[in-house]
């Protein structure tokens, strides 16, 4: 009896895979299908890349917080934040568009520039590589230097975001980087010594760079146009910014929005090495390396 049941159960259950089978359909996939994907896929993935690179990044993921807002007010049920919501749709797709019209306008420029087969093989091969030890280095040495002799200096270092925005302002240089060559550009009366040098990765890529000055009434009055310059780049992305004063000679950092002032050559370097972002292999193998010393140091004590 109890087999006749479970053969039963099982007619049914084959029965009823049968039917749902029999009621799924495979579209039929044509080229012209497959050439439509595959445009979709390249304008969605390079219009990622567009808002990794720009501000539009930092705007994006505040928008991800507002929408999950939105997501809990809906299952909270309140009914004010979601009457108003729609409302101000319209309006935030105007200020959406003036926000980020230098970034459209550019954007535009250059899909009319663009060679679009270079640019999807190279779009992997983003130029942020990290910056070497002796890239932190050359900075340091360079930044002393120039502190020693009271020459002013405002050296920019890319970190994850973009500088593109801020590099279109100055002039190409596309040099490895050298304590001599961050010299020679902020020397006095040179055509490269006004305005912001941009590093990124072992090279420095622009010269003469304009940035944003910062609004931060907290800043110290005494403080000049250099020196908020540095500050206000920081405050947009996630660069670090290193100042030499024309004034003091003294060296500041400025990163997340914040002046650090009075640097040495030591401290300066370690401000570098926080932002190099080094493999944790190689981590590791400083910290193997420092223990093993350490272990070393101790046995010759004993």
């Amino acid at each position: 009896m109890t087999q006749k049941a479970g053969d039963g159960e099982m007619e049914q259950l084959n029965s009823w895979i049968g039917v749902y089978l029999a009621r799924l359909h495979m579209p039929t996939m044509h080229w012209n299908d497959v050439a439509e994907i595959a445009i979709l896929t390249f304008v969605a993935y390079h219009i990622l890349v567009w808002i990794k690179n720009t501000r539009a990044w930092a705007l994006l993921k505040g928008v991800i917080v507002i929408m999950v807002f939105i997501v809990i007010a809906a299952l909270c049920k309140m009914n004010t934040i979601l009457w108003i919501v729609p409302n101000i749709i319209s309006i935030a797709a105007t200020a959406f568009v003036v926000v980020l019209q230098p970034e459209l306008r550019s954007a535009l420029e250059e899909l009319g520039r663009k060679n679009f087969v270079a640019s999807f093989l190279d779009s992997n091969k983003r130029e942020t590589g990290r910056f070497s030890d002796r890239t932190v280095n050359e900075i340091v040495k360079a930044s002393v230097e120039m502190g020693k002799v009271k020459t002013g200096a405002l050296i920019v270092i890319e970190h994850e975001q973009s500088l593109k925005e801020y590099e279109r302002t100055g002039i190409d240089v596309d040099g490895i980087i050298s304590s001599q060559l961050l010299i020679n550009i902020f020397e006095h009366n040179t055509p490269l010594h006004d305005g912001a040098v941009i590093v990124r990765g072992n090279r420095i890529v622009s010269a003469t760079c304009y940035l944003p000055l910062s609004d931060n009434m907290a800043l110290s009055k005494d403080l000049g146009t250099r020196h908020r310059a540095g500050v206000g780049i920081s405050e947009v992305t996630d660069s670090l910014t290193v100042i030499a004063s024309e004034e003091t000679g003294k060296i500041s950092v400025a990163y997340g929005g914040a002046l650090e002032r009075s640097l040495d050559a030591g401290r300066l370097k370690e401000r570098l090495l926080e932002i190099q972002d080094k493999p944790m292999e190689e981590k590791k193998r400083k910290l193997f390396k420092g223990k093993s010393i350490g272990k070393a140091g101790a046995k010759n004590e004993e």
